[in-house]
């Protein structure tokens, strides 16, 4: 059985409330990591920006953001710096629009854009530049890995040799739903904000397009701008259609990759329908990892700047010791 009640993670008292731990890094840490961009095209003519961390490895770790995240999100940034002092080459994959600049395309990204990571896997496979390739994704980026490594239409997930994910929407529809409760207001609010203004972006890119600006602004959450942007976007008839087909929940069976997911019990984007209790203990490569606290993508521990990395310490050991 591969499910564990992670109980090494134990941070002060602060940190054991699920929105001040899911604010803290983004509100407080502040690091500088001096990448070097390539851009590469994709299958479809748009392009993605990729942000490198060398350390001259033979070893790489493609990490993704979150929803409205990039290469400059904190908790990149952080597992960048660690990951480089245990000799990991980092490429911050930067999904389409996330990078500072808008993609080319009507369509963007979503949680279930498997192509584009085969794309960036496929590129990195064809420099020869590294022996060993891994996956860490966060959210939005976790569950893209973990349907992406549960599909078999793709073939190049044979060469990554290890994955690390962390506080995965597995259920897309719950989430949605946990996100749309009235405590969560601050994180709708901020994610609707920043997608709304990408899509005014895109009503002048495309002016003859199904977008109606008028409809967006009043979208109140994921179920409304899914409705309005997602689906008719990326080729699904609607919200709840997005939802069922790119939730990694239903891919983890199928994952014959070693593979981690780190998640909390008091996730505020979270609903239990999101904890993949019952894949884990069927599937001997995946692990599931569940703690008492951490809220979303936070795992704090302290006030202190050099003692604060338990999540990029377990997911460094996992990726060297898979």
């Amino acid at each position: 059985m591969a499910l564990i009640k992670n109980l090494s993670y134990q941070p002060k008292i602060l940190f054991k409330n699920n929105h001040f731990n899911t604010i803290y890094r983004t509100l407080f840490q502040n690091l500088e990591i001096m990448y070097t961009r390539k851009r590469i095209g994709l299958d479809d003519g748009d392009f993605v920006d990729l942000d490198y961390s060398s350390v001259n490895s033979n070893k790489v770790v493609i990490a993704i953001h979150g929803l409205e995240g990039s290469s400059n999100s904190n908790y990149i940034k952080s597992l960048t710096k660690v990951l480089n002092i245990n000799n990991f080459d980092v490429v911050a994959f930067n999904l389409r629009g996330c990078s500072g600049e808008p993609n080319e395309k009507i369509s963007s990204y979503h949680s279930g854009k498997t192509d584009d990571l085969n794309n960036v896997i496929q590129f990195l496979a064809s420099e020869n530049a590294y022996d060993e390739i891994h996956l860490v994704g966060y959210s939005l980026g976790g569950n893209m890995i973990l349907k992406y490594l549960g599909e078999e239409i793709y073939s190049s997930y044979k060469k990554i040799k290890s994955a690390v994910t962390v506080s995965v929407p597995c259920d897309l529809k719950g989430s949605s739903i946990e996100l749309s409760k009235f405590w969560n207001n601050l994180y709708m609010r901020r994610f609707l904000v920043s997608l709304k203004n990408k899509l005014k972006v895109k009503s002048v890119q495309f002016p003859d397009s199904f977008l109606d600006m008028k409809e967006i602004s009043n979208a109140r959450n994921f179920f409304d701008m899914d409705n309005l942007y997602t689906a008719p976007a990326h080729g699904f008839k609607n919200a709840l259609e997005y939802w069922q087909k790119n939730s990694s929940k239903q891919f983890i069976p199928h994952i014959k990759t070693p593979t981690l997911l780190i998640t909390s019990q008091d996730d505020p984007f979270l609903s239990k329908s999101c904890i993949p209790i019952q894949e884990a203990k069927s599937n001997q490569d995946f692990t599931l990892e569940i703690t008492n606290y951490g809220g979303h993508v936070g795992f704090n521990s302290s006030f202190s700047k050099t003692n604060n990395h338990w999540l990029e310490k377990r997911i460094v050991d996992f990726l060297i010791h898979s």
